[in-house]
């Protein structure tokens, strides 16, 4: 199938994309990499009557390191980060959840900011982001504002973000003093959409665990650092309260044991590492 007709619009600057935004509100959408958006539109589950096309904005492609973040660029595409020379000693957790993310075609194109504002509860990014505690910055004509990770995305491909506003940038944090983390995914291929994912976060005395691919959105929890049973039960907890679903790839139950098993790897896996 093809998309509906829609008018083609691609400003040279973030302050003509809010323009643009606040002349056409719900008639706009973004585009950086297209590549769920334009499967989407091809499909006809999306339409739009403006595509604003904001992957050559030079003010939206850098990464910077500010005092206790990693300030991430929206059309920084997934390679370029990944590639970042300080990504490993800087975030740990990201180095090691970004190559689980397409393939090498389609880190070449997608964007940071994409996936976060794309919002797919499989998709390893907006996993990472809450697990680090991380936050979305938004811009529009009237303003900037800045989101957490837990109040941006709110449901099933869906954010806080107002009509009028763009992702400008992300905000993942640096790696704590003593920490230690991990990544792990089960999918029907390398490069598929996560059946479960998980991410770890372990210091001295708790532990912060997200799990993406079974609910809605990214989930979080944090314990006190748990011995073996305290573990298992407090996983096969969260196991159940995410539910999960039956669908074409895994049953829930089968997702509720992947919570329980890797959740467990993950935090063992995090705690060999603290440093």
């Amino acid at each position: 199938m093809k998309p509906h007709s829609f008018e083609y619009l691609r400003p040279a600057s973030i302050e003509e994309t809010v323009a643009c935004l606040a002349r056409h509100s719900e008639d706009a959408r973004i585009i950086a990499g297209g590549l769920s958006l334009v499967a989407m539109m091809n499909f006809r589950l999306v339409e739009t009557k403006f595509l604003v096309d904001v992957a050559n904005i030079k003010a939206l492609n850098y990464i910077r390191v500010d005092a206790d973040h990693i300030e991430v660029g929206a059309a920084t595409t997934q390679a370029q980060l990944l590639a970042w020379p300080e990504l490993a000693s800087l975030s740990p957790l990201l180095a090691k959840g970004m190559p689980f993310i397409g393939h090498f075609q389609t880190r070449a194109r997608g964007t940071v900011g994409g996936s976060i504002a794309h919002s797919d509860p499989s998709s390893e990014l907006p996993l990472c982001l809450i697990t680090l505690g991380g936050s979305v910055m938004l811009r529009s004509k009237a303003g900037s504002r800045e989101v957490t990770a837990e109040d941006f995305q709110v449901g099933l491909m869906q954010t806080s973000r107002r009509p009028d506003e763009m992702v400008v940038a992300v905000r993942f944090p640096i790696r704590k003093k003593g920490a230690g983390y991990s990544f792990l995914e089960m999918a029907m291929r390398k490069g598929d959409l996560a059946i479960c994912a998980v991410a770890a976060e372990v210091r001295d005395g708790s532990i912060r665990l997200g799990v993406g691919g079974v609910a809605d959105k990214p989930a979080v929890r944090e314990w006190k650092d748990l011995g073996d049973a305290a573990l298992d039960e407090a996983l096969n907890e969260f196991a159940w309260d995410l539910g999960g679903s039956d669908d074409v790839h895994a049953t829930a139950t089968f997702r509720r044991q992947l919570i329980r098993r890797l959740g467990r790897r993950a935090i063992l896996e995090a705690r060999e590492c603290r440093n």
